[in-house]
């Protein structure tokens, strides 16, 4: 900010604030995708299925033991946490990224994407859609860490990031994300960025 010590605190408020607002739809969204997930995840292996070694073994294994195992996460909060319901809200947004592998097409996404996610765009066929949330998930969480690592978002292009969270909410429910438009207040704030 030009070694402007006033513009600069300004920016810090502005980013404080924004960080704020982004929770809101943050939030919306990682309970939406999860709900759709996990119902996609009962439609093929039952209520039970936290502990179905079916569905365990098809979860992806990292090869360096210093990257995050979806199956070892599952496992741990499986063993500590019944019921699925508790199991869910625990589970990390890694978790539930990681269940839009290309693994998962045959498995789970080719017979119940539109099902759980019916606002995803019919003119994409479900692997690109499956493959597009992937990558939105990835972006969404890490700009959901850094929020969380209180880091600077400033630099970023929040009104992308902003859309992005709120084509994943429409893709599970158009209702849900209409909802949430009217609750933010991230456009605004993006208006008055210093």
């Amino acid at each position: 900010m030009g070694n402007s010590r006033e513009l600069a605190l300004e920016l810090y408020a502005w980013n404080l604030d924004i960080s704020s607002a982004l929770i809101v739809p943050l939030q919306v969204c990682e309970v939406a995708v999860r709900n759709g997930i996990s119902e996609a995840i009962e439609a093929v292996h039952g209520a039970n299925w936290s502990w179905n070694n079916g569905f365990i073994r098809s979860l992806p294994r990292p090869k360096s033991k210093f990257r995050y195992n979806p199956a070892d996460d599952l496992q741990l909060f499986a063993r500590r946490l019944p019921p699925t319901g508790k199991i869910i809200a625990e589970l990390k947004f890694a978790f539930w990224e990681n269940i839009f592998i290309a693994g998962q097409d045959s498995r789970l996404w080719n017979a119940h994407f539109r099902t759980f996610f019916p606002g995803a765009p019919l003119a994409q066929s479900i692997p690109v859609c499956r493959a597009q949330a992937y990558a939105d998930l990835q972006a969404i969480r890490h700009l959901r860490n850094r929020i969380a690592h209180h880091e600077p978002v400033f630099t970023r292009n929040l009104a992308d990031d902003y859309q992005r969270i709120h084509d994943m909410i429409a893709w599970r429910s158009p209702t849900a994300a209409a909802w949430m438009d009217g609750k933010q207040t991230v456009m605004a704030l993006i208006a008055q960025k210093p």
